[in-house]
């Protein structure tokens, strides 16, 4: 790009031609008829000059430097070629212009020479004034041309009118270090003088730092040159306000593409501030050195180009409830905490202020996504044939997968899609920083599943009031087998599947681990958090079991008519004339026995592989039908009530099945200690009833009670066509049909009882136990 200087810059001073012309040195009226004269003639020769460019208007703008032998022509071609018939043309036209300013030269030298000859032939006629002495005026003008002082501000001038920062700057800074003044008022004029071509010098200084097209080396030498002005400061503005200009042009230049890339723009946007970012800070750090002031200022630029790049992400992501914006989200905080990392080689440490503005967006996006999976979960149970999911994952839940529960298999596959889809989107150093926030949502996610799995049990759930689990569930479990199922995928997805989902996630390998994403290893921080996640999981899945056996037990109890049933009656007889009456339990407790065996045959089958699952099912039904018995009020309300007849054998005969009870636990091989401490509760409550009651009864001593228990299961398990062939088996129980006729294997009455709290921890070795908090509604 071509620049047109000052054509007075090529010309001489009018004061030099006046002062070296010994004829006009007589009188100030000379000097001042000569002065104006000169600029005349300056004028029409510009005039001239101009006046030639707008006749050819075909001809560019071009600069031309005139001297006493040549004109210098300087053009831009723009980056094209031009043909040779228009250099010709050219040429041919800078010849004419070559005559034209010789001709306007003769004229201007003529009009000189006619101007010096009438100014002597002046003189000559008034010669008596030859012998006056010179006017002080003209004297004062001849010493102040010959003042150094002034002749050093006229080169200053001319050096700034023709854009020669460098020379000017360095003229300067001699003429300052040889300046010497004193407190007289032509030094103070001329300090004056001094100081407003350095404030002219510095404005040029500026001017040049602020062009949009400015080099980087032309940009330095700039800045330099107001350092040495003794205006560091300013400069340090000018070079943040440059590169911060910059960068809004690129960020400009970039936005309209984010629409093609919603998901990796943040990392493309990323690169561009934080380039900038460490481009400012080092060409700061060579220019303006380690000075704390200077590098403060720096710090406050990039944490505001931060603000201002977290604004941009925001304004310019996908909407925060689609997956693509979390894959944004977290590809930001990914690369955005990796360049604070290299950032921080250069002493600038961006991440917790990075981490602050992003925290809240993130969350949001995160909050959106689970709720668009909780409804997407909920909206539809079905699944597509083609999700990409692990054949680890098809495999285990295909397991449970009949005719009739396809659907919740399909729902499980479902629901891994939907937290698998979410995992997959999230970085390292998301994980790292977030994960507090992804895995109590996950958990949430998981127990609003296991909500929607209650409503395929018989029986209600816990909370009616829940409007968005009704009729997600397009299918009812009504057989031991369907509800067993059920339970089997809950417990696969618990236990197996979304914990090595998560580990995965978590716990990458270390060879895949990035440079400096060391802090993405588990630490004692994210084990904790990932126990308390499956914790939280164990609670979830307990609420599925618990309502599995709640609606169970009460369906056996209250299915019952007559003596199987459990109620006070069965124990408000007993007058010795049945020689079985007081050795075998009790007819309800018999047919719990025989329940279980069933129940246990079924789970063999459809949980298969799964015998933790088995035993703890089996627990906690026993202990289900333990707490239902202790917190019956109309059970021990008969006992309570005066007008009932107590005999002693009803006593003997409660605590015999409270020890067959714990027999069962104990002979069927899971966790007998709770079914034990429930018992034994039970059987002090019922002898405290009937003491107060006053009925005497010599009771057996406990031996007894466990023997006849022992014998009893062994009499049961022979069954009454006298079969030897049965035994006790240690996992199992294996008890004839026949024994106690069961049919009903359906749900009928409703559960009115809340969920337990957990018995059974998730450690194979040992299920411990809770206190149990059943309450009626």
């Amino acid at each position: 790009m071509m620049t047109s200087l000052p054509l007075r810059a090529s010309l001489p001073s009018p004061r030099l031609i006046l002062f070296t012309n010994p004829i006009l040195k007589r009188g100030s009226e000379n000097f001042a008829v000569s002065f104006w004269i000169e600029r005349c003639c300056g004028k029409l020769m510009r005039t001239k000059y101009l006046a030639f460019l707008r006749s050819n208007k075909t001809v560019p703008i071009y600069l031309f430097m005139i001297n006493e032998n040549q004109v210098e022509n300087k053009f831009d071609c723009n980056g094209n070629c031009r043909m040779s018939e228009e250099v010709v043309e050219m040429e041919h036209e800078l010849v004419e212009l070559r005559k034209h300013i010789s001709s306007q030269g003769i004229i201007v030298q003529d009009l000189m020479t006619g101007v010096c000859r009438e100014l002597e032939e002046w003189n000559q006629e008034n010669a008596d004034t030859n012998d006056t002495p010179l006017d002080p005026k003209v004297d004062d003008v001849q010493e102040e041309m010959d003042d150094p002082k002034k002749k050093f501000l006229e080169k200053i001038d001319v050096l700034l009118a023709e854009h020669k920062v460098e020379e000017a700057l360095e003229a300067l800074e001699a003429e300052e270090r040889n300046f010497s003044g004193d407190s007289s008022t032509e030094s103070s004029s001329y300090k004056s003088s001094f100081l407003e071509r350095k404030a002219m010098l510095e404005d040029q200084l500026t001017e040049i730092a602020e062009l949009p097209a400015v080099s980087a080396n032309e940009l330095k030498k700039a800045l330099s040159g107001l350092i040495k002005l003794g205006k560091g400061p300013s400069a340090q503005l000018l070079l943040l306000k440059s590169r911060g200009s910059r960068l809004q042009k690129n960020i400009e230049v970039f936005l309209p593409s984010c629409s093609a890339c919603p998901k990796t723009f943040p990392a493309a946007l990323s690169r561009l501030v934080f380039s900038m970012i460490s481009l400012t800070t080092r060409e700061s750090g060579l220019i303006f050195g380690d000075n704390p002031v200077y590098t403060n200022r720096v710090v406050q630029w990039a944490e505001w180009e931060i603000e201002f790049f977290v604004r941009l992400v925001k304004e310019n992501a996908p909407p925060s409830e689609t997956i693509s914006a979390l894959r944004a989200a977290s590809i930001c905080v990914q690369d955005s905490l990796n360049y604070c990392l290299l950032l921080e080689s250069q002493g600038l440490k961006l991440s917790k202020l990075l981490l602050v503005l992003l925290r809240p967006y993130l969350e949001e996006v995160l909050e959106l996504n689970f709720r668009r999976a909780r409804k997407a979960v909920f909206d539809s149970m079905e699944v597509d044939e083609n999700l990409p999911l692990s054949p680890h994952f098809v495999s285990a839940l295909s397991a449970f997968a009949t005719s009739s529960n396809s659907v919740l298999v399909d729902s499980g596959m479902k629901f891994l899609y939907i937290i698998s889809d979410i995992l997959e989107q999230l970085t390292p150093l998301v994980v790292s920083h977030f994960g507090g926030n992804v895995l109590p949502r996950i958990s949430q996610l998981f127990d609003k599943y296991m909500d929607a799995l209650i409503r395929a049990l018989p029986g209600p759930s816990d909370d009616d009031s829940l409007t968005e689990l009704k009729e997600t569930i397009p299918f009812r479990a009504e057989t031991d087998s369907e509800q067993l199922a059920i339970l089997g995928i809950a417990f696969t997805i618990m236990d197996e599947l979304l914990p090595s989902m998560v580990v995965k996630i978590w716990s990458p390998k270390n060879e895949n681990q990035e440079p400096g994403n060391e802090n993405i290893v588990p630490n004692a921080s994210t084990t904790t958090e990932l126990k308390d996640w499956r914790r939280q999981l164990q609670y979830s899945f307990d609420k599925l079991r618990d309502h599995f056996c709640r609606q169970y037990v009460l369906s056996f109890i209250y299915s019952r008519e007559g003596k199987t049933r459990l109620n006070a009656q069965i124990y408000l007889g007993g007058d010795g004339e049945d020689s079985q009456w007081d050795t075998l339990p009790s007819l309800p407790f018999q047919a719990l026995f025989a329940k279980l065996q069933q129940l246990a045959t079924v789970a063999g089958d459809v949980l298969l592989g799964k015998e933790k699952l088995q035993k703890i099912l089996l627990a906690r039904l026993t202990e289900t039908v333990l707490m239902w018995l202790s917190n019956e009020q109309d059970f021990w309300g008969v006992f309570e009530d005066k007008s009932t007849p107590l005999q002693p054998l009803g006593l003997q005969k409660l605590i015999l099945d409270m020890h067959f009870t714990v027999e069962i636990a104990r002979f069927a091989g899971y966790p007998s200690r709770h079914v034990h401490q429930i018992a034994s509760a039970i059987t002090a409550r019922a002898i405290r009833t009937f003491t107060a009651r006053d009925v005497e009864s010599a009771l057996p001593v406990d031996e007894w009670f466990v023997e006849t228990a022992k014998s009893a299961i062994n009499k049961l398990l022979m069954g009454a066509s006298g079969s030897d062939t049965s035994e006790i088996d240690d996992d199992h129980i294996i008890l004839h049909d026949e024994i106690v006729s069961d049919s009903d294997d359906t749900a009928s009455s409703l559960s009115s009882v809340e969920s337990f709290e957990s018995f059974a921890s998730a450690s194979m070795a040992e299920l411990e136990s809770p206190t149990f908090t059943d309450q009626e509604s």
